[in-house]
C-alpha cells in the first residue's frame, strides 16, 4: 500500500470515523488482490462488521448518521450467526438480466447515509474542470487573423483620433475619423463574444449529455428488499446484485453466487475468464490449509464484465477510490473530433487557403495602386496613413470572411441539437459519430423479442406430456396458417384431451401439478416485487409469463414460500449457446432433481422418456420416433401462429454431485459444482408451452418507412424458422419469399462466397446465435453496406462492435451490450431506430445546407470586394470592413444556428442512402452555389457600377443600397438553402424550426437597425421607401432564381462544365483516387488521419484561437473497428467526400488518447513518406 494514502475519515471534515475500516485498509484487498489481506480484516464477517452492514439485508434505509464507535476487533463473535439468522439468501431475490417490469427507482433522502458518504465518498468522479466564459473568450481572441485585424483597428483608431483632435485644421462639420476603428473593434468583440457563447453552450450541452450517458440503474438489497437505484447512489457497504451481462461499477467481495465468471481484461489486461469464489468459502479453505489457494478469487473489480452466473457482493470501494475510478481519473481527456467535424475542418482549410490567397492578392494589387498614386497625391500624411490602413483592413477582412470557421460550428451545433432531440425520442447517443453514420445506413439487423414485438408475453397454449392433454383455444380443422395468433393457440392432435387454460388444473394429478410448479418457480431468476401498489413478478418476460401461468393454472402462491420449501442446490443460468437453463433441488429422502427449461428442439434431443399420463400420476414411457415427430409438428404449428415455444423436462438423481466418474466436477470453492453439459441427458419430457408476444404497434409502418428510404430490414432471432417467418411476415419484413429465411447453423456452414450471396437476399436469420449475427454483420460490411444492428445480450457485444452503428436495448439490454453500443434504445422499440435514421440524415443535410449557403456568400463577398476595390480610384471596396464583419457574423453564427437545427421531415425517407464515395458537395449543390453566386454578383456589380447612371442616387445612398441588397440576398438565400435537392418546397417543416425563424428575425432587425441607427458606425445612410423596396425585391428574387436553378437539369449542368480542361495535377490525383481498393485499417487509417492532420495544421497556423481547441487523435489498431474496403483517402478526398465516409468506415473512433513521443515519431515518419 502506498504511503501517500490518507485515512478518508481524517480527510473529510476531520471527524472521527464510526467505522472500523478505512479506505486505506479496504484498498489493500485489491491493490493487489490478496486473500491474506481479506483474512487479516476478518474475512467477509470482518468486512460486514467493520462497514456496519448486513450481508443478507444490506444497508438500512433508515441510516443517517451513525452513533457510537465500532469495537476494535474485526469479525466479532456477536455477528457470527448473522448469516444464518437473517432469513433467506439474498441470491433468491436476484433479478434476471433484463427486468421486464422494473423496480421503482429509489433515491437518497436528505442526510441519508451522511457518515457513510463522508468517510467513504460517493460513486461520482469529481467534475472535470471546464473553461469559464472569460477563458473561452480569451481563446477566441487568440485567432491570429483577429489579432492582426485588432492591431490595424487600434492604429486606425489612433490615426482617427489624431485627425479628429490633434490636427490644427478642421473642415466644417463633425469630424468622426475615429469611428471606423472603434466600429471594427466593437465588431471583433461581438465576434469573440458570440463565438465564446457558442462554445460555452456547446460544452454545457455535452456535459449534460455525458452525465445522462454515464447514469444507469443498478440493483441492490436495502432493508432486506431488492431495490433499483442510480449507479451514482451506490455506497460502500451496499449488498449489490450481479447478473450475467453486468459491467461492475464498483469494487467488492463476493458474498454468494452460482457459476460467477468475470472478464477482467479491461481492468487487469488478462483475457482469461476469472472464476469467482464466495468469500466465506475462501476463508474456510485458507484456515484449513487447502491447496490451490492462489487460484481462489472472491474479489470483484470495477470495470469487469460478468459473463456468466448470478450472485451478490459487498461493495468495498466507490468513485475515485475504486480501481476503475482511479484509472478513469488518470485518463481524463477531452473528446476528439467526429469524422464529419474533421472532414469539414479540412474543407475549411482549403477554403481558407483560397481566401488567404485572395486577401493577399487584393492587398498586393491595392498596395501597388496606392504606391503608384502616392507621388501625385495631395492628401495629408494622416489621410495617406488612413488610406493605407483601409487597404490593410479590407484585405484582412477578406480573409476573415473567407476562412469559414463556421463549418465546425455548424456540425457541432447540429450534433448537439440532434443528440438532445434524439434523447427525447428514446435514442441515447453514446458516440457522436454514430449520428452521422446512421443517416447513411443501408441495412438494419434487428432482434425480434422486445424490439419488433411488445415483449408482453402470455402463455396461450401447450401440450402436457407427450400430448395427451392440450390446453388453450381449440384450433380450426384447416390449421393455423390463416388464423390470427390469438384465435388458435392450440392444435389438433388425434386422441388429445383439450382443456381451457383456466380449467387446466382440474384434470391433472396433484403430483404432476407439483412438478410443473417446481419447474417454473424454482428454475427461474425472476422474483416477486410490487408495481404501482400491486404484487407482480419481476424478471424476463418469458419467465414472468410462465409464473403468471403457474399462478393462475396451478395455484402457485408466494415464490418465497415455494423456494423455502425446496432446497436449491445449484443453479445453471441461461446460456445462449446451450439455449436452456437449469436448477437442482433436494427432494425428501435425500434425492435430487434437475429441472430444465429451454428451446424445444434442444431439450427434446436430450430426452429419453416422457410423462405419459399427466391426469393420473407421473408415469414415464420411452420417447419414440413418433413422439418426436408429433412434438416437432406441434412446435411448427405454434410457430406458424407467431407463438414462441418452451419445453420443460426433469431428471432425478440419487446423489449430487452424481457419482459417475465421467463428470467434470469443479471443486475450487464452489461446493462441488457440476457442469450442465455433463448431466443434461437422459431427461424426462414434461410439457411444451406456447407463449404469445404480439408485434409492437407502429413496427409495420416503421419497416415500410425503411423500405421507402431504401434501407433493408433483416430480423435476427433465436426463435425457430416458422415463428420467425410468421413474425417477419406480420412486420412486413418478408412477403412470401421462402428463400429469404435461413437458420443460423445453415448460414454458418456456407462458404465465404455463398455467404456473401445469401447475405444480400436474407431477410430472416432464425435459430441464430450471437456469433451468427456477428458473421452476418461482417459479411454485409464486406459487401459495402452500412450496417446498423441491435443487441441486448452480453454475447451480442461482438456484433454491436462489428457494426457501423450498434443499438443496445435500454430496458432488456445488459451493461456489456450497452457499453459495446453506439446508441441506446431507451424504449427497446424498432420505431426509435427509424427516428435515429431520420436524425442522421438531418445532420448530414444540415451541414450540406450550411455549406451551400456559406460557399455562395464566400464567393460573392470575396469577388465583389476584390473587383470594387481594384476598380476604385481610392482603393476602396463597396463593402467596408465593418460591413464585411457583419456579413461574416451572419454567415458563421446566425446561419449555422438556423440551418443546423432543422428537424427531420418525412421527405428524408424518399431517397436512397448516399454511398461512401459520394461527394460532400454534390452536383446539385454546385449548381445552386454557382447559380446564386452569378445572380448575386450580377445584381451587386450592376448596382455598383451602372446604378448611378439610371438610379441617380448620391454616392453614399448608392453604396448603402448595394450593402442592403447584398445582405437581404443572403437572408433570402438562407431560406433557399433549406433544400439541397431539386425539389421546390423550400418551406417544408419551416414552422417546426422556431430557431430558424428567430435567427431570420434577428438578421432582419439587425440590418434595419444598422441602416437607420448606425450610419456613423457602418458608413451607411438611411434609405427611403423605394430603396427599401428595391432591396427587398432583389433579395426575394433569390427564391424564384433558386426555383429556376432547380428546374435546370443536372445533366445539362454536367455537360456545360465537362468541356473545361482538367489540369495535369488533378488528373494525377484522380489516377491515384482510382487505385485498387484497400482496407482502411491499421496503417491506412493512420495515413488518412495524418492527411487530415496536415490539412488542419495549416488552418490552425493561420487562425489559431478557437481552432487551437481541436484535438488530434491517432487510434490504436486494436481499438478501431474493422471496416469494409473503401478507396484510399487523400487530402482532397477528405475535403470532397460525403458526410459519413469516415464515420461509416471508422465509426468506433474512441476518445482522444494523449500521444507519447513514439506516436509523434511514427506520425512524422508517415508525413515524410507522404511528402516523398
Amino acid at each position: 500500500m502506498s504511503s501517500k494514502r490518507k485515512n478518508v475519515g481524517e480527510m473529510k471534515e476531520g471527524g472521527r470515523s464510526p467505522f472500523a475500516l478505512s479506505t486505506d485498509q479496504l484498498a489493500t484487498l485489491l491493490d493487489p488482490k490478496s486473500v491474506h489481506a481479506l483474512e487479516a480484516l476478518g474475512g467477509l464477517q470482518g468486512l460486514e462488521h467493520g462497514l456496519r452492514t448486513d450481508r443478507r439485508a444490506g444497508l438500512s434505509t433508515d441510516e443517517t448518521t451513525l452513533d457510537g464507535e465500532p469495537s476494535p476487533g474485526l469479525g466479532g463473535k456477536d455477528r457470527s450467526s448473522s448469516a444464518e439468522s437473517t432469513g433467506a439468501s439474498p441470491l433468491s431475490r436476484v433479478t434476471s438480466q433484463a427486468a421486464g417490469k422494473p423496480l421503482p427507482l429509489v433515491t437518497h433522502k436528505d442526510n441519508q447515509y451522511a457518515d457513510r458518504k463522508r468517510i467513504f465518498g460517493e460513486h461520482r468522479l469529481p467534475d472535470r474542470e471546464s473553461k469559464s466564459f472569460l477563458q473561452l473568450a480569451w481563446i477566441a481572441l487568440q485567432d491570429r487573423v483577429l489579432i492582426l485585424l485588432s492591431i490595424a483597428a487600434v492604429v486606425s483608431l489612433a490615426l482617427g483620433l489624431y485627425q479628429t483632435f490633434g490636427s490644427t485644421h478642421h473642415e466644417e462639420g463633425a469630424r468622426i475619423e475615429w469611428v471606423e476603428g472603434v466600429a471594427i473593434m466593437a465588431a471583433i468583440a461581438i465576434v469573440v463574444i458570440v463565438g465564446a457563447l457558442n462554445d460555452w453552450q456547446k460544452e454545457r450541452q455535452f456535459r449534460r449529455l455525458n452525465q445522462k450517458k454515464e447514469d444507469r440503474s443498478v440493483k441492490v438489497i436495502r432493508s432486506g428488499k431488492p431495490v433499483r437505484i442510480s449507479v451514482h447512489d451506490i455506497l460502500v457497504g451496499d449488498v449489490m446484485i450481479l447478473e450475467q451481462g453486468d459491467v461492475l461499477p464498483v469494487d467488492g467481495v463476493l458474498i454468494e453466487g452460482h457459476n460467477v465468471s468475470c472478464d477482467e481484461a479491461s481492468a487487469t489486461g488478462e483475457s482469461d475468464l476469472v472464476k469467482k469464489t464466495p468469500a466465506d468459502t475462501v476463508s474456510q479453505l485458507v484456515k484449513g490449509g487447502g491447496s490451490n489457494i492462489a487460484k481462489l478469487d472472491p474479489f470483484l473489480l470495477s470495470g469487469a464484465k460478468v459473463l456468466d452466473g448470478v450472485g451478490t457482493f459487498l461493495v468495498t470501494a466507490v468513485g475515485p477510490h475504486s480501481l476503475n475510478g482511479r484509472t478513469m481519473m488518470s485518463l481524463r481527456d477531452d473528446p476528439g473530433l467526429t469524422p464529419l467535424q474533421a472532414k469539414l475542418n479540412v474543407l475549411a482549410g482549403y477554403i481558407g487557403k483560397l481566401g488567404a490567397g485572395a486577401g493577399l492578392l487584393l492587398f498586393t494589387v491595392l498596395l501597388i495602386e496606392f504606391l503608384a498614386r502616392l507621388r501625385t497625391s495631395t492628401a495629408t500624411a494622416e489621410q495617406k496613413g488612413q488610406s493605407f490602413l483601409r487597404i490593410l483592413i479590407t484585405s484582412i477582412t477578406i480573409i476573415v470572411v473567407a476562412v469559414p470557421e463556421g463549418l465546425p460550428l455548424a456540425v457541432t451545433l447540429s450534433l448537439a441539437f440532434a443528440t438532445k432531440k434524439m434523447t427525447r425520442e428514446n435514442n441515447l447517443v453514446r458516440h457522436l459519430q454514430s449520428c452521422e453514420t446512421m443517416g447513411n445506413a443501408t441495412v438494419i439487423c434487428s432482434d425480434k423479442t422486445g424490439t419488433l414485438t411488445e415483449n408482453v408475453m402470455t402463455v396461450v397454449g401447450g401440450a402436457l406430456g407427450t400430448g395427451g392433454v392440450e390446453f388453450g383455444e381449440k384450433a380450426t380443422p384447416s390449421g393455423g396458417d390463416d388464423a390470427a395468433p390469438h384465435e388458435t393457440p392450440a392444435t389438433e392432435s388425434h386422441g388429445a384431451e383439450h382443456v381451457p387454460t383456466l380449467n387446466l388444473s382440474t384434470p391433472l394429478s396433484s403430483e404432476f401439478r407439483e412438478l410443473v410448479k417446481q419447474s417454473i418457480a424454482i428454475n427461474t431468476t425472476a422474483f416477486e416485487g410490487e408495481e404501482k401498489g400491486k404484487a407482480t413478478f419481476i424478471g424476463t418476460k418469458t419467465e414472468t409469463a410462465l409464473l403468471d401461468w403457474a399462478r393462475s393454472s396451478f395455484g402457485l402462491e408466494s415464490l418465497s414460500i415455494e423456494r423455502a420449501n425446496h432446497n436449491l442446490i445449484q443453479l445453471f443460468p441461461f446460456n445462449s449457446k446451450q439455449k436452456c437453463m437449469g436448477a437442482v433441488i433436494k427432494l425428501p429422502g435425500n434425492r435430487f432433481r434437475l429441472l430444465i427449461k429451454g428451446a424445444p428442439e434442444v431439450v427434446l434431443a436430450q430426452c429419453s422418456a416422457s410423462i405419459s399420463d399427466p391426469a393420473h400420476h407421473i408415469s414415464q414411457e420411452p420417447v419414440s420416433e413418433g413422439h418426436r415427430k408429433d412434438i416437432a409438428a406441434r412446435v411448427s404449428k405454434y410457430a406458424k401462429l407467431s407463438l414462441r415455444t418452451l419445453a420443460l423436462a426433469y431428471r432425478d438423481f440419487d446423489a449430487w454431485p452424481p457419482s459417475s466418474t465421467s463428470l467434470k466436477i469443479r471443486t475450487e470453492g464452489d461446493q462441488n459444482e457440476v457442469s450442465l453439459t455433463d448431466v443434461f441427458n437422459d431427461m424426462t419430457w414434461i410439457a411444451l408451452v406456447a407463449i404469445q408476444d404480439p408485434v409492437r404497434r407502429g413496427v409495420p409502418a416503421a419497416v415500410a418507412t425503411c423500405g421507402r428510404a431504401s434501407v433493408t430490414v433483416k430480423m435476427v432471432t433465436g426463435d425457430n424458422v416458422e415463428t420467425a417467418r410468421a413474425i417477419a411476415r406480420e412486420c412486413g419484413i418478408i412477403a412470401d419469399e421462402e428463400g429469404a429465411v435461413m437458420e443460423g447453423t445453415e448460414f454458418r456452414r456456407l462458404s465465404e462466397e455463398q455467404m456473401r450471396v445469401a447475405a444480400r437476399d436474407l431477410r430472416v436469420l432464425a435459430r441464430s446465435s450471437p456469433e451468427d449475427k456477428r458473421i452476418l454483420v461482417k459479411t454485409l460490411r464486406s459487401l459495402g453496406e452500412v450496417v446498423a444492428v441491435t443487441g441486448d445480450g452480453t454475447n451480442d457485444a461482438p456484433a454491436l462492435k462489428a457494426a457501423d452503428v450498434g443499438f443496445s436495448m435500454g430496458i432488456t439490454g445488459t451493461e456489456v451490450a450497452k457499453e459495446a453500443s453506439d446508441i441506446i434504445l431507451m424504449d427497446d422499440n424498432f420505431s426509435s431506430i427509424v427516428k435515429a435514421l431520420a436524425w442522421g440524415r438531418a445532420i448530414n443535410d444540415a451541414v450540406k445546407k450550411f455549406l451551400q449557403f456559406q460557399i455562395t456568400v464566400n464567393i460573392t463577398a470575396v469577388v465583389l470586394t476584390f473587383i470594387s476595390a481594384v476598380a476604385s480610384e481610392e482603393e476602396r471596396s463597396v463593402l467596408s470592413a465593418i460591413q464585411l464583419l457583419w456579413v461574416n457574423l451572419i454567415m458563421d453564427t446566425f446561419a449555422a444556428l438556423a440551418l443546423a437545427t432543422d428537424p427531420p421531415n418525412d421527405s428524408l425517407f424518399d431517397r436512397e442512402p448516399e454511398p461512401r464515395t459520394a461527394a460532400l458537395i454534390n452536383l446539385t449543390m454546385w449548381k445552386m452555389i454557382l447559380g446564386q453566386s452569378i445572380y448575386q454578383l450580377a445584381v451587386t456589380l450592376t448596382l455598383h457600377f451602372a446604378g448611378p447612371s439610371f438610379l441617380h442616387y448620391p454616392e453614399d445612398q448608392q453604396r448603402t443600397l448595394v450593402f442592403n441588397v447584398f445582405v437581404f440576398m443572403q437572408i433570402f438565400k438562407l431560406v433557399n438553402s433549406r433544400r439541397i435537392d431539386n425539389k421546390l418546397n423550400i418551406f417544408e417543416g419551416l414552422h417546426k424550426n422556431t430557431l430558424f425563424m428567430l435567427m431570420m428575425s434577428i438578421m432582419i432587425i439587425g440590418q434595419v437597425i444598422i441602416i437607420f441607427f448606425s450610419s456613423f458606425v457602418f458608413g451607411v445612410v438611411p434609405l427611403n421607401g423605394a430603396q427599401w423596396g428595391i432591396s427587398l425585391v432583389l433579395g426575394f428574387l433569390s427564391i424564384p432564381v433558386g426555383v429556376l436553378i432547380r428546374l435546370f437539369p443536372d445533366e445539362w449542368m454536367w455537360k456545360s462544365v465537362s468541356w473545361i480542361p482538367i489540369p495535369a495535377w488533378l488528373k494525377r490525383w484522380r489516377a491515384r483516387k482510382d487505385t485498387p481498393d484497400i482496407e482502411v485499417g491499421g496503417g491506412g487509417f493512420q495515413d488518412a488521419m495524418l492527411s487530415i492532420k496536415n490539412d488542419l495544421t495549416w488552418l490552425k497556423k493561420v487562425r489559431g484561437g478557437r481552432l487551437q481547441a481541436l484535438r488530434w487523435s491517432m487510434v490504436k489498431k486494436e481499438d478501431h473497428r474493422p471496416v469494409s474496403p473503401s478507396p484510399p483517402l487523400f487530402p482532397m478526398k477528405s475535403a470532397v467526400g460525403m458526410p459519413g465516409l469516415l464515420a461509416a468506415s471508422i465509426s468506433g473512433m474512441p476518445e482522444v488518447e494523449r500521444r507519447g513521443s513514439a506516436t509523434e515519431e511514427t506520425m512524422e515518419n508517415h508525413a515524410n513518406e507522404a511528402n516523398k
